[in-house]
């Protein structure tokens, strides 16, 4: 009886050991994802690119397709998990890199240069949504204060949409099939201090083709 005793006490040690060692990985993966900063905006100048990449699975995919000689971190983007990818001074060569991202690795980036968080209220909208097609979208994620989207209309001199991308609301400045003409509109609101993107337009999803805030 002795003899059988101590057999099992290994075996409840064991038990015990895994146990322990399941509940400290527990609290270091925990850690690790409260440990997730907030983005740093680009610097002046610079372009940047965020790749919604929620799991570790899209991010080391992700990580494993890019050279080593860019500036990868992985941060807290709203509510998203993103990876940034910065330290470009050319809009063309963040282009050909989220393209790259899109065809390659199968994840979505968004350009932004010299963003400001804003806190932002959609305004109401009563017209039947729709994707847009192809080609490309300026958005600028807005102030709480009406007055913004008047401002935007100004510096683009047109009018100005709501749209919803990755599920959330930004007014739309331009939309088109010239790239060129994307790139200057996002340059010219990044200039005037707005959070400027420029996406896929085919996954935005246009809920109002023109905002009237009273």
């Amino acid at each position: 009886m002795y003899k059988s005793v101590v057999k099992q006490f290994p075996t409840l040690s064991s038990a015990l050991v895994l146990t322990l060692i399941g509940l400290i990985g527990g609290v270091n993966s925990v850690s690790a994802q409260q440990e997730i900063s907030v983005c740093q905006p680009p610097s002046a100048g610079e372009y940047l690119l965020l790749v919604i990449s929620p799991t570790p699975d899209k991010q080391s995919q992700l990580r494993r397709a890019l050279p080593n000689e860019l500036k990868i971190t992985t941060c807290k983007y709203l509510k998203d998990t993103v990876t940034r990818i910065g330290g470009f001074s050319k809009i063309d060569d963040a282009n050909r890199w989220a393209r790259y991202i899109n065809n390659v690795v199968g994840l979505t980036a968004i350009i932004t240069t010299r963003p400001k968080g804003v806190a932002s209220t959609p305004p109401t909208t009563s017209n039947k949504p729709q994707k847009l097609g192809d080609g490309f979208a300026v958005l600028v994620d807005y102030f709480n204060h009406p007055e913004i989207a008047d401002q935007v209309q100004q510096v683009v001199g047109g009018d100005v949409g709501f749209v919803s991308y990755g599920q959330r609301p930004y007014l739309l400045a331009v939309y088109t099939t010239n790239q060129k003409e994307a790139y200057r509109t996002l340059q010219t609101l990044s200039d005037h201090g707005f959070y400027a993107i420029l996406v896929d337009s085919r996954k935005v999803l246009l809920l109002r083709s023109v905002v009237h805030l009273q």
